[in-house]
């Protein structure tokens, strides 16, 4: 097939053999020439100027440069006014340090803390120190701080009142952004933080104080997050002095969320959904949900899950996600507030390597969650106490050889200490949960084994030596791909992993994936090579 030609191009040497076009490939941030060579009909690339004194070759294409700034929507940058289209994710137990919010936001990226499964006052001890690094997100009058970042907000099916807290905290504290994660519908929360300092400008358009990051892997949950906020909900908050009737009303025109990650086969929380099966769905229904409500503010659909080169970066660009935002890549960064001998089992872990296992939030319901399977033996132990909780009615119904067998292999301690230690814990954070123990063995049993399921992600943090088997360390498959992605390169070592190297490398490395697929539809025969590149070091 011989290609049509629209000029042509006489700047210099053209390159025609492999080594030359990886070079150009490589050469992203300058404008690319496709020719063909008349005499053989090869097609070939050139850099630079496209006029100059050499032969004259049919030009079949000039491809503009490609930056990683522009990789997504530049909405999102404008939006959240940040360089590049990325953020990391909100690792619980605090994980994603404010260390690491900070130096993302120094970066010009986005970072969420990790405050999902910590208590009310260490949550707020970490947004005052972000706010003393960084500025306050956002305040009364609609100014924000130069540098953004945001926090995690966690559906707490078995705390509501801690999320109603943490929420009410947010909005206080002027916390301009949050990634809204295991939500499985609206709740008050949610709701209320979303629509909190909605305003009607001079030109009659809406401006928000809050961007709300909603973590969806379910079009059904895309809905509700794509929606404006229920009436109902919204009369509710006014009448509680939550919200004025004036945002009330303004929440009418606008989606709860205006940024929707799909995550897809993640660690922690997942439906370990394809990226490329999903995404497309959650786009479409954004589509429709855009039409149906006639917004005037854009929805974004961002991608989560599995991001752990930049070939799986590209790709998630090349389908149409505003920004990427990566997890557990991040964890095993030194910013993490992982402890060291967990960052050296994430380093270690291959793509096959993660196991889904009982979730501590939300263990009586049969929720799980991806975590590392290599090195540790926390998912096998955590689901012989799921199928316990099942089987037995409370603690005391367990056969003696059945406890005593728990106790020993799987616990390393006795229920009877467990319980001292649950009552003096939830004595302290939620006395209603005790109460309800009281009225129900089976409650307490699960309060129990929670015990278990909540401190082996501690002991992981805290890199507790006598519980290194009971490590739970959240993980997904991008572990494995990003340890094979840096293997023989400066990366390997974990103390040289840190957030902001490992996203200018996905990123440096997505944009150049991306225009040797560019050269490639060109019908350049791109070799292979130049789809694979190395870390550097950046930034």
């Amino acid at each position: 097939m011989t290609l049509p030609s629209f000029g042509s191009y006489q700047g210099g040497a053209a390159s025609f053999d492999s080594d030359g076009i990886e070079r150009a490939s490589l050469a992203f941030r300058e404008p690319v020439h496709v020719v063909r060579d008349p005499q053989t009909g090869a097609i070939g690339v050139a850099l630079g100027a496209r006029e100059g004194h050499g032969p004259a070759l049919p030009l079949l294409a000039t491809l503009p440069p490609v930056y990683p700034e522009w990789l997504g929507d530049r909405s999102f940058q404008e939006a959240h006014r940040v360089r590049f289209p990325y953020a990391t994710g909100a690792m619980a137990n605090g994980i994603a340090t404010a260390k690491l919010v900070v130096a993302m936001a120094r970066a010009q990226m986005l970072g969420f803390f990790g405050a999902a499964g910590l208590g009310f006052d260490r949550v707020e001890r970490e947004i005052d120190a972000l706010t003393r690094e960084l500025g306050v997100g956002v305040r009364p009058d609609g100014g924000e701080s130069e540098l953004k970042w945001g926090v995690n907000l966690i559906h707490s099916p078995q705390e509501p009142a801690l999320e109603a807290a943490v929420a009410d905290m947010l909005v206080a504290r002027g916390v301009a952004r949050v990634e809204a994660s295991a939500f499985m519908s609206l709740t008050p929360s949610i709701v209320r933080y979303a629509c909190a300092g909605l305003r009607r400008l001079p030109d009659g358009s809406i401006a928000r104080r809050h961007h709300v990051f909603a973590k969806i892997s379910r079009p059904e949950v895309a809905t509700h997050f794509m929606s404006p906020a229920p009436k109902a909900m919204l009369d509710a908050l006014v009448a509680q002095g939550k919200l004025t009737r004036e945002e009330a009303d303004l929440a009418a025109h606008v989606a709860v969320a205006e940024d929707v990650t799909v995550e897809a086969d993640s660690g922690g929380h997942t439906d370990n959904r394809p990226l490329v099966a999903m995404f497309p769905i959650i786009t479409a229904l954004r589509d429709a949900m855009m039409a149906k409500h006639d917004f005037a503010r854009p929805i974004r659909v961002g991608a989560a899950g599995g991001l752990g080169t930049p070939d799986g970066v590209a790709a998630a660009f090349a389908l149409g996600a505003s920004y990427v935002l990566t997890g557990s890549v991040n964890q095993s960064a030194i910013e993490s507030g992982l402890s060291e001998d967990g960052r050296l089992m994430l380093a270690k872990a291959g793509v096959a390597d993660v196991v889904m296992a009982p979730a501590a939030d939300m263990f009586e319901l049969g929720v799980k969650v991806q975590v590392l399977k290599r090195g540790t033996m926390f998912a096998p132990r955590a689901q012989r106490l799921y199928e316990t909780y099942v089987t037995y009615p409370s603690i005391e119904a367990m056969p003696p050889e059945v406890r005593a067998r728990l106790e020993k292999e799987t616990l390393s301690t006795s229920l009877d200490a467990i319980w001292a230690e649950t009552q003096a814990f939830w004595g302290k954070r939620d006395p209603h949960e005790l109460e309800k123990a009281a009225r129900d063995p089976k409650h307490k049993m699960a309060l129990c084994f929670r015990w278990y399921l909540g401190l082996s992600s501690r002991w992981a943090i805290a890199g507790e030596p006598s519980r290194k088997l009971d490590y739970q360390v959240w993980c997904g498959p991008a572990m494995g791909a990003f340890n094979d992605w840096v293997k023989g390169s400066f990366l390997e070592d974990p103390k040289e992993r840190n957030a902001v190297t490992i996203a200018l490398n996905l990123l440096e490395g997505a944009a150049a994936v991306t225009r040797a697929q560019q050269l490639r539809t060109f019908g350049v025969p791109v070799p292979s090579t130049a789809f694979k590149v190395s870390p550097r070091r950046l930034g």
